[in-house]
């Protein structure tokens, strides 16, 4: 009993968190640096809950959250605009990517551009070079050429390949989760409908 409190507690908290920091159409028209465009990004259709504006926001919001390491709600809401994506399903799909997240999926993202550049012919190093104590400067240059050569140019390359991976794979997931909804309650209403 203990353990379902704490859970219902964690999931209020969450929910809590997630109204206070999920921007509100009143949080964008009070923004002085979205004022030009702010009749735009208000626009009903951008907030509406739509078969086709929902899962076009998750995948913006899954692109977005593993592409941009920094802004990701602001900017899954200006790119909301062209896309015509729904901005809370794009913002709330962003906080996937978090703090406790992030070293997961940045092993996840190596891994992936890693194998990308074994099939390309592009192997990577994969020894570390020891810095020398003796040669100082060369060896931390070494050090620092192995980490944006070999490490940081697969991450870059699997980030990216994640990014659209991700964006694909939530609008699919979403969709298709959708239709499940909307047959479950046609289903529920024919039953009423047969009982009354």
């Amino acid at each position: 009993m203990a353990r379902r409190g704490r859970k219902a507690g964690l999931g209020a908290r969450f929910h809590a968190w997630t109204q206070r920091n999920l921007p509100t159409r009143e949080s964008f028209e009070d923004n002085r640096w979205l004022k030009p465009i702010a009749h735009r990004v208000l626009h009903s259709s951008l907030w509406r809950m739509t078969r086709r504006s929902v899962p076009r926001g998750v995948a913006l919001g899954m692109f977005t959250g593993i592409l941009i390491p920094m802004g990701q709600i602001p900017a899954s809401a200006i790119l909301a605009l062209p896309l015509r994506a729904n901005v809370p399903a794009a913002a709330l799909t962003t906080f996937f990517t978090n703090p406790f997240t992030t070293p997961f999926l940045l092993i996840l993202y190596y891994k992936v551009g890693a194998w990308t550049l074994q099939l390309t012919g592009a192997v990577t190093a994969s020894t570390v070079p020891e810095v020398n104590s003796a040669v100082v400067n060369s060896g931390w240059l070494d050090w620092l050429h192995w980490l944006a050569a070999d490490i940081g140019w697969p991450t870059a390359i699997g980030m990216a390949e994640c990014a659209v991976m991700g964006g694909v794979l939530g609008y699919l997931v979403t969709a298709l989760l959708w239709r499940l909804w909307i047959a479950s309650k046609w289903r529920r209403r024919s039953r009423e409908r047969a009982t009354a």
